[in-house]
Formats: C-alpha cells, sequence, structure tokens
C-alpha cells in the first residue's frame, strides 16, 4: 500500500547545512508513505552529545541533513501494514517512541542479529538529506518513519522531555545491560560505571535494579550526586580517589562487570585494568575518534576477561527500555536530565545552549500555532 499525503499546515524540517552555518528550514508539503510507514507529529525532542558532535563537525556528516534522533510523538497517519514492535498495529493517535535504525532484516549481518549495523542501514538524525525521506530527523515538526524501524507505544501520563532521551540513550543501556547479562550474571556483584552522564545515570538505575552493587566514576561532582541519586552505593572522582581503597572499605570484591560511559581513553583503560577474575568490559562511550589505549594481554589472558563493544541497540533494548521508564519514571530523577527548553524555529540557539557544557538534555518543543 502506498499513501500521498498533503497536510495543513505543510511539515517542516531543520536542515543543518554545516558547522558555523545557521540551519534552514524546509517545507515537506507531500509526504509519500510506503508499506509499513508511518508519518508521527513530533511532541518533543531532545539534543544528544552526537547532534552537538556533528554541528560542531567534530564527527563526519554529509550536509544537508535534519539532525535529531532523540524524541517522542504522536501518529498521525499510517499504513495497514505499520505495527510495533510486538506485532500490534500502528494506530493513528499512538503515543510512540522509535528506534535511531532502519534495518532490512533479511542481510547476513541482520540474520546474525546484528541489525544496527545492516547493510542497508539507514539512521534518523545521520542521514543526508533526500527526495522521498526528508522528515528523516527529530528536528522537524514530524517524522517519516520508515519500515524496518523498531517502534514502541508509550504512556500518556509520562512527560515528553523524560521519554525523548529514551530511544538513544535509556536504549542504548539497556543494551550495554544485556551485553553484560549475556556474558556473566550480575547480581549481587560489584559493578563500576565511569561516566555518570545519561546514558550511565541509565546503566546504573537499571544495574541497581538487576540486583547489581554499583559504584560509579566522574570527574564532576554534580554528576557524582546524581550517580547516587540513580542508585549508585558510592560515588567517586576517579582522579583524587582511588576504587581499590574505596571498594575495601566498603566491603566490596573486585568489580566483575564495569561499564565505561565516557569515552575517556584513561577511563576506557582503568576500566579493563580494574576488573576481577572473570571480569567483563562493557565499552559504550568511545563513539567518536579518540587516541589508542595500550591494554596488558597477558592480565585479559590470565584474568579470563572478556571486553566488548556495545554501539546503537536492538528493538528487544528499545522495548526493555520503555518498559523499565514505564515503571520508574515518577521513582528515579530522570526529570532533572532534561534542563531548558526552546521552540524548533530556534534549534540554532538551542544547540549552542547545549554545547556550553551543561550537564542536561536541551529539548526542543514546537513552535506555537
Amino acid at each position: 500500500m502506498r499513501s500521498i499525503l498533503n497536510f495543513v499546515p505543510t511539515p517542516l524540517a531543520m536542515a543543518w547545512q554545516g558547522p558555523g552555518q545557521p540551519h534552514q528550514v524546509i517545507a515537506v508539503p507531500h509526504v509519500q508513505l510506503e508499506a509499513g510507514d508511518a508519518l508521527v507529529e513530533i511532541e518533543y525532542a531532545t539534543i544528544c552529545g552526537s547532534d552537538i558532535h556533528t554541528a560542531s563537525g567534530h564527527r563526519s556528516a554529509t550536509a544537508p541533513l535534519v539532525l535529531g534522533h532523540e524524541q517522542v510523538g504522536r501518529v498521525v497517519a499510517t499504513t495497514d501494514e505499520a505495527v510495533l514492535s510486538d506485532g500490534t498495529p500502528l494506530v493513528v493517535g499512538d503515543r510512540v517512541i522509535w528506534g535511531v535504525i532502519v534495518s532490512c532484516g533479511q542481510c547476513s549481518l541482520c540474520l546474525r542479529g546484528l541489525n544496527q549495523k545492516c547493510e542497508a542501514l539507514r539512521k534518523y538524525g545521520h542521514e543526508k538529506l533526500g527526495r522521498g525521506w526528508e522528515l528523516n530527523g527529530g528536528f522537524a515538526t514530524h517524522a517519516h518513519i520508515l519500515s524496518g524501524t523498531a517502534i514502541t507505544k508509550v504512556s500518556e501520563q509520562i512527560p515528553a522531555p523524560i521519554l525523548a532521551p529514551v530511544s538513544c540513550a535509556t536504549a542504548t543501556a539497556a543494551a550495554a545491560l544485556r551485553t553484560s547479562r549475556e556474558l556473566t550474571p550480575m547480581t549481587g556483584k560489584t559493578v563500576v560505571v565511569s561516566g555518570a552522564g545519561m546514558v550511565g545515570l541509565a546503566i546504573i538505575a537499571m544495574a541497581v535494579s538487576q540486583g547489581a552493587i554499583v559504584v560509579a566514576l566522574d570527574p564532576h561532582v554534580e554528576r557524582r550526586k546524581l550517580a547516587v541519586k540513580f542508585g549508585a552505593l558510592i560515588a567517586l572522582d576517579p582522579i583524587t580517589e582511588p576504587l581499590a581503597p574505596a571498594l575495601s572499605q566498603a566491603g566490596l570484591e573486585a568489580p566483575l562487570i564495569s561499564f565505561e560511559a565516557s569515552g575517556a581513553p584513561g577511563a576506557v583503560k582503568s576500566s579493563i585494568s580494574m576488573l576481577g577474575i572473570g571480569g567483563v568490559a562493557v565499552l559504550v562511550g568511545s563513539v567518536s575518534p579518540s587516541p589508542e589505549v595500550g591494554i596488558d594481554p597477558e592480565a585479559v589472558v590470565r584474568k579470563l576477561l572478556k571486553i566488548v563493544g556495545v554501539h546503537n541497540y536492538l528493538t528487544q533494548d528499545l522495548e526493555a527500555a520503555t518498559s523499565f521508564m514505564e515503571n520508574s519514571w515518577n521513582t528515579l530523577p530522570f526529570a532533572d536530565l532534561v534542563g531548558p527548553s526552546l521552540p524548533l524555529s530556534k534549534l540554532d540557539e538551542a544547540i549552542e545552549v547545549a554545547k556550553s557544557g551543561a550537564d542536561v538534555r536541551v529539548g526542543i518543543h514546537p513552535d506555537p500555532a
């Protein structure tokens, strides 16, 4: 089934033109939905760190493109074949979040369970603007959701600023937890999380909910305070507070699992060296170019260590993240992680605010009618 839609008012998107250049507003008067596609009106979006890196020219991207991949919205048009990730038909009026990737489900990588590396991969907020899929990022009034995208329905009660980051930060955290569970159980074990940004805090909260004893490492005092609020037993400054004495004083064993969510080379190295026998290091934060990190191969061999990387996530991770947020949004301070909110027309200003180094996400809401 194919549908060609004409909306009033016309859907708009903010097209990034390159580092240092202002976004340009583009109008998309005609949206063609293929089988399995849907159109979502965006309720709220947040600016991810990767959006900042792209806008600043710190990561490779081809302009023009519509940035943004953390958002929540409501379905305004759909095709008969469009379904939620659990197979339920997608219905106009559903409040939803969606995954960052579009995968074919049929290539060799998808068949290996690596859909996030699909041979025909497309990613929301990362693709060069092209005819037929102009509404492919979150910094727009609407998003054109393609068949092959994970979509989950979300509660009407959860505030939009809490929901928007679930499709990136929280789902990535869920992928990290799933990856560690596949290698070793964490219940009752010491787990160290390096980096208490939004991904790290979600990892802390999820790990605690699964019975882990969590120690957080972050050089910023406010982030350490947040780590404790999200369930960490101890939060240390990795520069001035050595880990081993703190573990000993707390009566904790050497870490069985470490999650590295900062991408700092020193933190990556220590997340491996700190592990006890049979330990697992899950690397999440190294998503932009950085210096190589030396490891001690003898220690890896003798301690039977495992080192694994996590990049993006699978449908099951988005589902797990959504479920976790539905159960914890009003008991954990996720609302504190999103700060100022600006209208879509002031996107350039919002990105500058986000670049200022604030420890909270900056929100984007629709312009007043």
